[in-house]
Order: C-alpha cells, then sequence, then structure tokens
C-alpha cells in the first residue's frame, strides 16, 4: 500500500489504492477531519477478498492532503447565520476531489461508499456527477445539515471533546482519539483501548488535527444545504446504512437520506454508533458486495 497524491486545482490530494487492478472500483470517502486510515485496514482487506479495487483518500482539509490554512477559521457566528459566507469551499468541491482521484487511478466509474461527512461528499458525487457513480452507499450520513443534529447534551460534549488544539504530541493525539470515541461509541460492540490509541499516533504522525480546517468542513456541510430536492434526481442503485445508537448523526438523518433516493434500501443495526464496529465488517462487506451485483444487473 503507497500513498500517492493527485490534484484538483490548488489543492493536493493524498491517496492510497489496494487491491487487484482487475477488481471492481470502489471509493471509500470518510467524514469531518476524515484521514484515509480512518477505514480501517482489516475492513479494506475484506473488500479486497470480495474482488474490489480499493481506492481511499485524505479530505482536503485533514492528513496530508492540502491544509488551507491561509483561509483561517470561519467565524462561528457566520457559520450560524450566513453559511455560504462562511464557506471557503462546499460539499462539490469535496466531490471535485473524489473525481481527481478516480482520473488519476484511471477510473471511468466507481462504486462510492461514504461515512458520515464522506456520505454527503458522495450524495453529492451522484448528484453532480452520476455517470462517474456505479453505486452510492451512504453511512451514518445526512441530506441536510439540520436533519439528525446530536441533540443539546450531546452537542454540549462534542463542543468540550472535540477540540483538536488540546492535542500538544502523539499521546496527546491517542488520548483526544479515545475521547472523540466516548462520543461515537456502539453500546453493542465496547471498542480496544489500545487499538483506538494506536489509531491516534498513527494520525498525529500523518497530520494530526487541526481544528480551523475541521471548522472549515462544518461549513462545507452548511453552505451546501439541503440535498433532497436533488437527491430525489438519483438513479444509481443506492443502500443507506445506519446505526440506531449513533448520537451524532442521529438515525432520523438516515431514514431521511433513504427517503430521498428512489429504491434506495435503509438497513440499521441496533446498538451500532457513529463508527465502523469490527464485528460488523462482514456484513458491511456483504451489503456493499450485494449492491455491487444489483449495480452490474442495471447497467
Amino acid at each position: 500500500m503507497t500513498e500517492e497524491s493527485t490534484r484538483n486545482g490548488d489543492v493536493e490530494i493524498v491517496y492510497e489504492t489496494l487491491g487487484p487492478a482487475d477488481g471492481q472500483p470502489l471509493l471509500l470517502v470518510t467524514g469531518i477531519s476524515g484521514q484515509l486510515i480512518d477505514w480501517p485496514d482489516g475492513l479494506c482487506q475484506l473488500l479486497v477478498e470480495r474482488g474490489f479495487r480499493v481506492a481511499r483518500l485524505d479530505n482536503r482539509d485533514a492528513g496530508r492532503s492540502t491544509h488551507l490554512t491561509d483561509a483561517g477559521r470561519p467565524s462561528q457566528l457566520t457559520m450560524l447565520f450566513r453559511p455560504a459566507a462562511a464557506a471557503v469551499y462546499r460539499l462539490e468541491d469535496m466531490a471535485d476531489d473524489c473525481i481527481a482521484v478516480m482520473d488519476a487511478v484511471g477510473w471511468s466509474s466507481a462504486h462510492v461508499v461514504g461515512f458520515s461527512q464522506g456520505g454527503m461528499i458522495a450524495q453529492a458525487l451522484a448528484v453532480g456527477q452520476p455517470d462517474r457513480v456505479r453505486s452510492l452507499t451512504s453511512i451514518c450520513s445526512s441530506p441536510a445539515p439540520r436533519i439528525g443534529q446530536p441533540r443539546p447534551r450531546t452537542l454540549l460534549k462534542v463542543i468540550k471533546v472535540a477540540n483538536p488544539k488540546r492535542v500538544k504530541d502523539r499521546e496527546g493525539m491517542a488520548q483526544y482519539v479515545v475521547d472523540l470515541h466516548g462520543l461515537t461509541s456502539s453500546p453493542a460492540y465496547p471498542a480496544d483501548e489500545a487499538a483506538l490509541r494506536e489509531h491516534g499516533r498513527r494520525a498525529y504522525d500523518r497530520g494530526g488535527a487541526d481544528l480551523a480546517a475541521v471548522q472549515r468542513q462544518t461549513a462545507a456541510i452548511a453552505a451546501s444545504g439541503d440535498r433532497r430536492a436533488a437527491l430525489a434526481q438519483v438513479r444509481v442503485p443506492t443502500l443507506v446504512l445506519h446505526g440506531e445508537a449513533d448520537q451524532l448523526v442521529r438515525l432520523e438523518a438516515g431514514r431521511a437520506t433513504a427517503a430521498a433516493i428512489p429504491g434506495a434500501r435503509l438497513v440499521t443495526y441496533p446498538g451500532m454508533g457513529d463508527e465502523l464496529p469490527r464485528e460488523l465488517w462482514p456484513e458491511f462487506v456483504d451489503q456493499i458486495s450485494r449492491l455491487a451485483d444489483l449495480a452490474a444487473q442495471t447497467r
């Protein structure tokens, strides 16, 4: 697995490919401040074993991709009352980053799987460039900024915990990831704390966490608005996966996504939070593989 890079205008996007060159093309898009390592190696390997050629990327403003530091930190008040003015870029620009990766890999189209904000980016890609999307899988995501938002008590916890400014070194990043998991955790699937800490160290080595970048990505979500009317025109086979215990993007968001896209299938998981529990990886792979088979029949 060797990291490579491509460009979308002035933005450099770092990506990685796994699996045989002749495998079915599958693009994985992660969430806010997401790095390509947020897609677990073990899950990617299961997808490869099912015949996929997998590409995963660092979103812009995350990991080793370009951080738009010169754009500064959006004002919270502007983000709230004038999101379009606060945003340096939108989800559509992040979808274009995905297209740049697909072009670099040589894919005219791909199955696209997005988690959280990555699901929103995948939705924007299916809306804006449907000929590049073979199938769409939206996981723990929403079709609009205000649908499925955390409840006030959870939001207060997010404000308290999810502040990258407190990360000073590798071990600080390890603790940050453990603390964040307290917000995203799955009651039915306890996490391995040692694995979380190691993930935090890897993330630190690849660029760490950047509060201003997180807020720029949050502004992109707010400025991109409600996609439900546009999603009604999507005709690619679509799967919506959502945890019933998700406190950050609540289940109503998954239901709204599935309701917005004609023919979309919603699958929910009791006891799953805003994450990808290891115990469910085989199930996720089965679902994505079935969708790819359906897409092949449709095409």
